[in-house]
């Protein structure tokens, strides 16, 4: 008998900053009332780049262009592993989704004390300017013992 092997699900984050004020977009989940950057997983037959221009469009109507990866996030219980990218706007109107109930944009501090810390390092990070970050979590807190 063979045994299957675990399987990860991959998934994308922008983190969308406006130029002009250092806004960032966040949306209030639909689903569980969590704020967090916009998202979701990555279909079979497109890249990172296009899965999170996608996303970001679908739950914010707003258009986004990936600028670089800033962090690669592991959530242990679930098994997802999500590639964050700082992007910039580029158009559209900003909308609610069937996914969140809010979209909007915040100053960065108000966006990571209003999300789970899990995702709101997500946006620290990008906005660091540092080299990828590499992160793992339970869903909600940050996990720091490897």
């Amino acid at each position: 008998m063979t045994k299957e092997m675990p399987r990860h699900s991959v998934s994308v984050t922008g983190v969308v900053v406006r130029p002009e004020d250092g806004k960032v977009l966040v949306i209030k989940r639909a689903d569980d009332g969590r704020w967090v950057p916009p998202g979701g997983v990555m279909e079979l037959d497109e890249t990172p780049e296009q899965c999170v221009v996608r996303e970001v469009q679908e739950e914010t109507g707003i258009g986004a262009k990936p600028i670089r990866l800033t962090g690669v996030y592991k959530n242990m219980k679930l098994g997802v592993v999500s590639l964050v990218f700082l992007c910039e706007p580029v158009g559209g109107v900003l909308r609610t989704s069937d996914e969140s109930t809010v979209a909007t944009w915040l100053t960065p501090e108000d966006a990571v004390a209003r999300c789970p810390e899990a995702r709101g390092v997500r946006i620290s990070d990008a906005l660091s300017g540092e080299a990828p970050h590499v992160r793992v979590h339970d869903g909600t807190s940050v996990i720091y013992e490897h």
